[in-house]
């Protein structure tokens, strides 16, 4: 009955688009468009993707816009992304006064990592009609990126009131109250988005709910990341370099100090699989990860541990992966990791005094370059490549070099016969063996112009899906070590200094 409900609804949102007159006897075009919504609504989304493209290429002009509309849809469910945004703005072009072709082009702006823009798409959609549900559910997007989680909360509630069978919504409304340390309330709604998506849709992104559920429910009444610290807490560390890595002092479940990565490219704290047995830290589920590597999405254990002290700080009931099954092969080990970010605290890394300042709530200070920060899932920046591609960078302490995907280099207006140099290149995922460098590339974030330069070429097609938007790039030590760097998740801004 849920699947009959959802094609219903999804029939009438394409009739909406494609006006029929009773006399109008069916043709070739609205049978593949009724075709595609079936498969969309049970969750084959590729066969519908196939299914619209036929429609597309049979419509008449008035059905056109339905048969784009369930394109860019079909393609952001398979994270064909640059076939959205393409879709999507042609879509916008010859509907210009419609809100939800609007708020269509916000959704694939968002997943190609222009926030920005989708932001203002959005808030124009909601313009032409204050009740159309996505562009609530976009503003929400827009302000939980911003740090600005108690507004992100009232606007996603006030999509679902309007659409309360948008699976997207709960999606959403789960990851915000995540954020905001309610789990009984993330599980209730990550739980709506299981039980709403169809029967067929085995995607990466419902894999993780369904982990993201059992995981969370196991902390029963626990409050995760519990300081006995107030909010306006500061804490400073010192930190060592080794081969590139900011490395600080922290112990698990009270067991010895031991070596952690700053790695604000990670999600979650990680340990490795000696160290959980070693301090007692049990697996509760498996969850995927996504990283660089040939491994690509990769199954890993969650986990909780009960107490982490780094420098004066002790936080309880902490969220944790463990690297297990570990991977093999790799010229050095997997190390234990931790992101001030993922503890929810904002951060400024200091890499000429060599230590680290984080808390709820720092000081802003003047610096010498301000980026905007978005905080979708990970940190990033706005940057753009060979001064017209525009990339989100995440800004990954933990790794090492300038870097960009290898979808934003295939966009770049570059001669076929430049030599490409293959490189030897792990990640969190193994080797990525189709990396290599690529030369003379411009890469500039905002007013900071980097010297142009040979940039390493990433695969980032994993995470990227993982994350749900295209990562054009990353920001490494070699980059971040220059500056004073504040991470502000509070006031949403990256503030570098020179050093």
């Amino acid at each position: 009955m849920r699947r009959l409900c959802a094609l219903v609804v999804l029939i009438a949102w394409v009739t909406a688009w494609v006006p029929v007159r009773a006399d109008d006897a069916p043709d070739a075009a609205a049978a593949e468009l009724q075709r595609a919504e079936a498969q969309f609504a049970d969750g084959h989304y590729r066969e519908a993707l196939d299914g619209y493209t036929r429609a597309l290429t049979l419509a008449t002009p008035v059905q056109r816009p339905a048969a784009r509309a369930g394109i860019v849809r079909a393609s952001l469910r398979v994270a064909d992304f640059p076939r959205a945004l393409h879709e999507a703005t042609q879509l916008a072009g010859e509907t210009p006064t419609v809100p939800s072709a609007l708020a269509l082009e916000g959704d694939a702006l968002w997943s190609s990592g222009q926030f920005d823009e989708a932001a203002a798409r959005y808030e124009a959609a909601l313009q032409l009609d204050d009740t159309l549900a996505r562009g609530h559910h976009g503003r929400a997007r827009t302000l939980a990126a911003r740090g600005r989680l108690p507004e992100a909360l009232q606007e996603v509630r006030s999509a679902l009131r309007l659409t309360p069978e948008d699976l997207e919504l709960h999606h959403t409304l789960g990851t915000i109250y995540e954020r905001l340390r309610r789990y009984p309330d993330a599980v209730a709604a990550f739980a709506e988005y299981i039980r709403l998506l169809p029967d067929a849709d085995h995607s990466e992104n419902a894999l993780w709910a369904r982990a993201q559920v059992a995981f969370l429910r196991s902390f029963g009444d626990r409050q995760p990341y519990a300081t006995t610290d107030g909010d306006d807490a500061v804490y400073t560390v010192g930190f060592r370099l080794v081969n590139d890595k900011v490395i600080v002092k922290a112990r698990v479940n009270g067991g010895r100090p031991q070596d952690f990565v700053v790695d604000t490219g990670a999600e979650l704290t990680v340990i490795t699989r000696p160290t959980a047995r070693r301090r007692h830290v049990d697996p509760v589920t498996y969850t995927l990860s996504a990283g660089v590597g040939d491994v690509g999405l990769r199954g890993l254990q969650l986990a909780r541990i009960a107490s982490l002290q780094v420098g004066g700080l002790t936080i309880t009931d902490v969220p944790t992966v463990i690297k297990d099954p570990p991977l093999t092969g790799l010229p050095v080990g997997e190390k234990e990791s931790l992101s001030p970010l993922a503890l929810g605290y904002s951060m400024v890394i200091d890499y000429r005094l060599k230590r680290i300042t984080f808390g709820k709530h720092l000081p802003s200070e003047p610096a010498d370059y301000e980026l905007p920060l978005w905080l979708n899932r990970l940190a990033t920046v706005r940057g753009t490549v060979d001064g017209h591609q525009s990339a989100s960078f995440v800004v990954d302490t933990g790794g090492q070099v300038v870097s960009i995907s290898s979808a934003t280099a295939a966009t770049l207006q570059r001669d076929a016969s430049v030599r490409r140099i293959p490189l030897r290149v792990f990640g969190s995922s193994g080797w990525d063996r189709d990396a290599f460098l690529m030369p003379s590339v411009q890469v500039a974030f905002d007013h900071l112009q980097l010297p142009t330069r040979p940039v390493v070429v990433l695969n980032l097609d994993s995470p990227s899906v993982l994350l749900g938007f295209q990562v054009g790039g990353i920001i490494g030590h070699h980059f971040l070590s220059r500056y004073r760097v504040a991470i502000d998740v509070e006031h949403g801004v990256l503030r570098l200094t020179d050093l």
